[in-house]
């Protein structure tokens, strides 16, 4: 059961990440052209959480009744998996610096990337409250 449901959170997140990407490509090219970097920013971090709060809702009934604890992990989970692929990316294949990694944390120019991630933490457990589950 529980390899099961731990490769469930992994294809769900692959497509969380798709949609990031995306999201990314969308406020590079559009958002933060037509408006300033900050609003392009605010608005592209609003629009992945409420991405990824969709993905935890319509996704959910695919990993079966759960006790909250087990939506909770999932969120934890998707974190975790988040935090190591911007890390290694960032670090292994971009080869920045940690410095230059940490900014993403930290609330400048728009930069709501710490809400994303918790969002991200919270979403499956919101699902599943909102389903009343």
């Amino acid at each position: 059961m529980i390899p099961n449901v731990a490769f469930k959170v992994f294809l769900v997140w692959i497509g969380i990440v798709i949609l990031a990407i995306a999201n990314g490509l969308l406020r590079e090219a559009i958002l933060i052209p037509v408006m300033s970097k900050p609003t392009g920013m605010v608005l592209s971090g609003v629009m992945l959480s409420g991405l990824i709060l969709a993905v935890a809702y319509l996704t959910l009934p695919w990993f079966g009744p759960l006790p909250l604890t087990g939506y909770a992990a999932i969120g934890i989970g998707w974190l975790c998996l988040t935090l190591a692929f911007e890390f290694s990316f960032g670090r292994v294949i971009q080869g920045k610096p940690w410095p230059e990694l940490f900014e993403a944390y930290l609330f400048r120019d728009g930069n709501i990337w710490p809400v994303v991630l918790l969002v991200t933490a919270l979403a499956p457990y919101i699902a599943a409250k909102v389903r009343g589950w």
